[in-house]
């Protein structure tokens, strides 16, 4: 061969004697073909065939199956965020003339999803109460295909009853799924509580460390998984194998990091109760927090995330404690290293149970500092507070 071709055909080189524990990263868009009948017969390779880099190749193929092994599911697949897995179920599931319930604590884009795209398609929905049980029964006709659950929900940590649902939108022939960010598939396992569906941002725990986006959605009903996977293929949607590496190895230190960050944050939440300042905790591990008796029976375990409502008097020095802080951060998102803490408008976001509160919630992340430091520097913003 002449240079040329050198420089783009690699030399086969041995790879007997060698193992790594990491898992390699295969970067591919064209996957080729041993012989032309093969590349004529690549439709026949399957859903878990490879056939081109946007399907999937064995680096987001590990993760996928690293993830249906936690949650117990027969097939996950990849998104490119949490808000995609969401919304990823949603138009994979459901068609004009269709509705889909949702909760009144649900992330905000998801609302916005409903009410700005899928509505103006024909699609319907309706928001319920977070807390409404086996009740949901009487919300769902014979329109609704899909009960979406957020458990705890964003911000405002209600832990809604899985089981309950699950029964009575299967009775009515609806499915159910789930967004289980907050637990993982370490600490709650909803597929075996009644889901059909459960989505994930691996942005946060299984990522952990603030530099990536990603989400999973992941099924034990091989239907539903070909319903969604086919519309993912359509909008030519899937991840790289980068971003799959990245998850692949924090997911090693997730079950380590995650039993740190829940025992500090319950360990923070009580303190934090004691607080004149602070008028609610919600930490699905209190007895303060609305659904802490289904915490109890259905999860393993707390996680790094809850909130504390602030009494009104507080909310006009919140700007200069929040400047204070030194240890914590300000920022969206969670899951990472980095402890964080964020101010959110709940009142705004609610359409069905009116929001009791007059104060700020302020949504704290815990990270991996010493807990110490993390308790001074919440003191500290107290003090500020308090004036």
């Amino acid at each position: 061969m002449r240079d040329n071709t050198l420089c783009v055909q690699h030399p086969h080189i041995s790879r007997d004697g060698f193992a790594s524990l990491a898992v390699p990263t295969y970067r591919a868009s064209t996957i080729v073909y041993p012989d032309a009948q093969s590349f004529l017969d690549r439709k026949h390779r399957g859903p878990d065939g490879y056939t081109y880099g946007l399907h999937g190749t064995p680096t987001t193929r590990t993760l996928e199956a690293q993830i249906s092994a936690l949650h117990g599911a027969e097939r996950t697949m990849l998104v490119p965020s949490g808000q995609a897995a969401v919304s990823m179920v949603f138009l994979g599931l459901l068609t004009p003339g269709d509705r889909v319930l949702i909760p009144d604590n649900v992330y905000p884009p998801v609302r916005n999803f409903c009410a700005e795209y899928l509505r103006p398609r024909g699609i319907a929905f309706a928001v319920y109460d977070p807390m409404i049980g086996a009740g949901i029964a009487d919300l769902i006709d014979d329109r609704t295909r899909l009960v979406w659950v957020e458990s705890p929900g964003s911000g405002t940590m209600e832990v809604q009853d899985l089981p309950a649902i699950a029964e009575a939108a299967h009775a009515r022939g609806a499915l159910v799924g789930i967004d289980n960010t907050w637990a993982t598939g370490l600490l709650f396992k909803p597929l075996d509580h009644g889901a059909d569906i459960v989505s994930e941002a691996l942005t946060k725990y299984v990522g952990g460390h603030s530099d990536l986006l990603l989400g999973s959605i992941s099924v034990r009903d091989l239907g539903i998984r070909k319903k969604i996977k086919d519309v993912l293929g359509m909008l030519g949607i899937g991840v790289s194998p980068d971003e799959a590496a990245l998850a692949l190895r924090g997911i090693e230190t997730m079950a380590v990091r995650l039993a740190h960050m829940g025992r500090v944050s319950v360990d923070m939440a009580r303190r934090l109760a004691a607080s004149p300042l602070i008028e609610k905790v919600l930490h699905p591990a209190l007895p303060s927090c609305p659904g802490h008796e289904v915490f109890l029976r259905d999860f393993k375990g707390a996680s790094g995330l809850f909130s504390v409502v602030l009494k009104p008097a507080a909310a006009e020095r919140l700007a200069a404690g929040m400047d204070a802080l030194k240890v914590f951060a300000i920022g969206a998102s969670w899951g990472g290293t980095r402890s964080l803490l964020a101010p959110q408008l709940i009142g705004q976001d609610r359409s069905v149970t009116p929001w009791p509160h007059k104060g700020p919630l302020l949504r704290i992340s815990i990270g991996l500092e010493d807990p110490e430091d993390l308790w001074a520097d919440l003191q500290h913003m107290l003090a500020v507070l308090a004036g």
